[in-house]
């Protein structure tokens, strides 16, 4: 699903008229285990994208937010601990690689969509009204670490205020920011069906017909395991997950198939199906 994601970026921001570079030779940020493992190895896998970052470009940007969590924290370690700095960079002269924190501003694409196209723009671009969505906007529990970020670190807002912009209902989502139990249901599966009983029930009891998402940990979480959600606590949930950029694209008019709809595992056919075209 995480492709989904990728494309529907991808096609907004074209839309939008943003340029994104693909960083040569990326890796993964290592997630959030890696770090209780091996920390410098953690540390020095995620600054390695940093350091990879072309010359002349001043800013990266992440859509999924565990690596945005991770890009921002390795570059502010560095920064305030002298021997992390140092040790990073020891490993990272292994390939050559060096990097001095500030360099680069890290960021997350809503904070370019919302700070940088702007909420009025990107409302004047709207050709189909989703004004049947009633959309729950979770955020996950990575966005607003560390602090300093661009929205609220415990009441975030700012995908709220784009949905609404795009014409859909957003509800007052109470476990907007509560965390999906990233890779818990892999290491112990009760524990992680609570914590996505907790979010899908709130979505449900406030009628949401969609919940929106930024992240693809949060998205394979609420979608994948929502089944085995209901079979362990005997409830209905059947509550489409999409990307706040599948969101996006349909409202701006593009082509569902290449925003990644229909990859979703509980379908958003149903609803997105009777939504409104009226500009």
């Amino acid at each position: 699903m995480a492709l989904a994601y990728t494309q529907s970026v991808k096609a907004v921001a074209e839309y939008l008229g943003i340029e994104l570079v693909d960083i040569p030779d990326w890796n993964c940020c290592g997630a959030t285990e890696y770090l209780a493992l091996n920390r410098l190895a953690h540390y020095a896998l995620t600054a390695r994208n940093l350091a990879l970052v072309m010359p002349g470009i001043e800013e990266i940007i992440a859509s999924c937010s565990a690596c945005y969590f991770n890009l921002r924290r390795t570059d502010s370690n560095m920064s305030e601990h002298p021997e992390l700095y140092t040790a990073i960079n020891s490993a990272l002269a292994a390939g050559d690689l060096y990097y001095i924190p500030g360099t680069l501003r890290i960021r997350h694409i809503l904070d370019v969509f919302i700070n940088d196209i702007g909420l009025e723009t990107i409302k004047s671009s709207v050709v189909n009204r989703l004004d049947n969505l009633r959309v729950a906007p979770y955020y996950g529990c990575l966005l607003g670490r560390p602090k300093g970020g661009f929205d609220h670190p415990e009441h975030p807002m700012t995908m709220d205020h784009l949905l609404s912009a795009l014409g859909s209902t957003v509800i007052d989502f109470t476990m907007k920011a509560n965390c999906c139990g990233g890779h818990m249901p892999h290491i112990k599966a009760v524990t992680a069906y609570e914590l996505l009983r907790r979010i899908l029930g709130d979505a449900q009891k406030k009628r949401a017909n969609i919940i929106a998402v930024l992240c693809p940990v949060c998205q394979m979480n609420l979608d994948a395991y929502q089944e085995d959600v209901n079979k362990h606590f005997n409830t209905s949930f059947n509550i489409p997950v999409l990307f706040f950029t599948q969101i996006m694209g349909l409202a701006l008019g593009l082509d569902p198939e290449a925003l990644g709809i229909g990859k979703e595992i509980v379908s958003a056919s149903p609803v997105l199906s009777d939504r409104s075209n009226g500009a």
